[in-house]
């Protein structure tokens, strides 16, 4: 993985784009009409309350959820359309699905091999995120951080342009956020692109370089955190100023 051995490596870039992204389930619009970018060498904060269609975006982005309307692609191509999908971009949108008896290392090895990528990726990525002394532990053994950073390393695998992780932080101890603020700095710094849904806003203030506002389906805002500032304050002003109105903005 020749990103996280060196920091300096720079690779193919691969921006995100979101165009008039639209879903609807029973009539109801969960998304509406979004649409955003990330840009490689940059950290963006997907952030909105409970139900604001954040995971509903993020599923569209991979291709998981078919669009009604509008299209997402990754560096101009769709998800579905990647020939190496792994090498591209890397996912974690939850810490759940492991098989308990299986240790953390058999995961990736396991994901190594249906992706045809050398079983060295796998060890590479266990260590990368902290995991290497409990590499042949059970992960049914592992707390919520440990099962976190188990996710992110199998995202890791394919040596991605682009992450895109959905409240990655989650389980983690103050040490570990810390941790990860930096490791995703870092892989940013390299010129790839990384998504990141969280509710923690005071970790988001810290970690991201822009944020898109989602609220009731629809972006609210797309700025950076010091446009934000001249605007609002802080990202945490903003965010409530902009989610708790009743009018949607345009």
């Amino acid at each position: 993985m020749r990103v996280h051995n060196d920091p300096m490596t720079r690779v193919p870039a691969a921006r995100i784009e979101a165009s008039g992204l639209t879903k609807h389930y029973s009539g109801v619009a969960a998304v509406d009409d979004v649409s955003f970018t990330v840009e490689p060498g940059s950290v963006t904060g997907f952030l909105g309350p409970n139900g604001a269609g954040k995971t509903t975006t993020l599923r569209m982005l991979l291709g998981l959820v078919r669009a009604d309307r509008g299209r997402a692609t990754i560096g101009g191509v769709e998800y579905r359309d990647l020939p190496a999908p792994l090498e591209v971009v890397g996912a974690a949108l939850e810490s759940t699905g492991f098989h308990p008896s299986r240790t953390g290392l058999d995961h990736l090895l396991i994901y190594t091999k249906a992706a045809a990528l050398p079983a060295s990726r796998a060890t590479a990525a266990i260590e990368e995120v902290g995991l290497g002394e409990a590499r042949n532990r059970r992960v049914g053994a592992y707390s919520l951080g440990m099962r976190q950073r188990l996710a992110l390393a199998t995202a890791l695998l394919g040596d991605p342009a682009v992450l895109i992780l959905d409240e990655p932080a989650n389980g983690l101890d103050p040490a570990g956020v810390v941790w990860l603020r930096s490791f995703l700095r870092k892989y940013a710094a390299t010129g790839r692109s990384v998504l990141v849904s969280s509710h923690v806003l005071t970790e988001m203030q810290q970690l991201v370089d822009r944020v898109v506002i989602l609220h009731r389906g629809r972006v609210v805002r797309q700025a950076t955190l010091t446009e934000l500032a001249d605007s609002h304050g802080d990202l945490e002003t903003a965010f409530f100023e902009l989610t708790t109105n009743q009018e949607i903005r345009s």
